[in-house]
Order: structure tokens, then C-alpha cells, then sequence
């Protein structure tokens, strides 16, 4: 299941809807990303007071599907959460979830690490960073989002 939405989320409650009721479940793997209160490229005392995450609608739940689809052909999912927030969030909210189930831990493990990668790299957000300058600044691609998610293209 996608879903692209402004409100937050309540992790636990997301994990026991997904697993309820389905005896075949062996493992669940999930993350979650937070706004964080630094800008990762940034070394002086600029902090993060927001962060605002704009997407296109159609055009984002298409591109996570296909994300989902890729992730299910791979390993022996049982069932798959993807909740992805958009909007103005402040520090130490929720932005992303993803909570992967199968018989197996590797394969939950596995599938929950491909899919974070993906969204970092593939999923159209674009991120405004607000600092405590009262200046904001998108955020580029980091070079690192891009090798993590070679190691799954083949």
C-alpha cells in the first residue's frame, strides 16, 4: 500500500494494521525518517527550523508503485507500506515510513533498504530547507543516495 499525504502518522499503529491477521508473516523491517534540526551539507551553527517537501500528485504515486512493484518481484514479500508525508514539517517529525513483511528477515531487511534507496533517489520530492537565518535552500541529490542505490540496479 502507497500513500502520499500531508498528516502525520502513527508508526506503531501503521505496523499492527499491516500485520494483523496474517499468520504467514515471520519478520517486519521498517523506517522511519525524521526531519532533522542540521543541514547535512552545512558546518557552522545554521540549523533547520522546517522542512517542506513538495511532490506532484498522480505523478508521485505512479513512480512509488513502480518502486513497490520492483521490490515485490524481488523478494517474498507478504505486504509492503510505503507512507510518504508532504507539506511544511518541523524537526522531529515523521516524513517517511516503510515497513516491509515476509516469512524471512532477509528478505524484509533487504526489501525495506532497497526501497529507502529508491526513494531517496527516484521518488519526485523536492525539499525546501528553512534555517534559523530565516533564509531556505532546496536540496540537491547527494552523491551518496546515488551510489547507495547502485548496488540494486543490475
Amino acid at each position: 500500500m502507497i500513500r502520499v499525504q500531508k498528516e502525520n502518522f502513527d508508526v506503531g499503529a501503521e505496523i499492527n494494521a499491516l500485520s494483523h491477521g496474517n499468520t504467514a508473516i515471520g519478520g517486519i523491517c521498517s523506517f522511519v525518517g525524521l526531519v532533522r534540526d542540521f543541514q547535512h551539507t552545512k558546518e557552522d551553527n545554521t540549523r533547520v527550523c522546517a522542512m517542506t517537501l513538495e511532490h506532484y500528485p498522480g505523478m508521485t504515486e505512479k513512480k512509488l508503485a513502480e518502486i513497490e512493484e520492483t521490490a515485490r518481484q524481488r523478494w517474498p514479500l507478504e505486504d509492503v507500506l510505503i507512507i510518504h508525508r508532504y507539506g511544511r514539517m518541523e524537526p522531529g517529525e515523521n516524513i517517511v515510513l516503510v515497513v516491509t513483511a515476509s516469512a524471512h528477515r532477509q528478505a524484509a531487511f533487504e526489501s525495506a533498504q532497497f526501497l529507502m534507496d529508491f526513494l531517496k533517489t527516484k521518488a519526485p520530492f523536492w525539499k525546501l530547507e528553512e534555517d534559523n537565518t530565516g533564509t531556505g535552500s532546496w536540496v540537491d541529490a547527494r552523491e551518496s543516495d546515488d551510489d547507495a542505490l547502485s548496488k540494486w540496479e543490475k
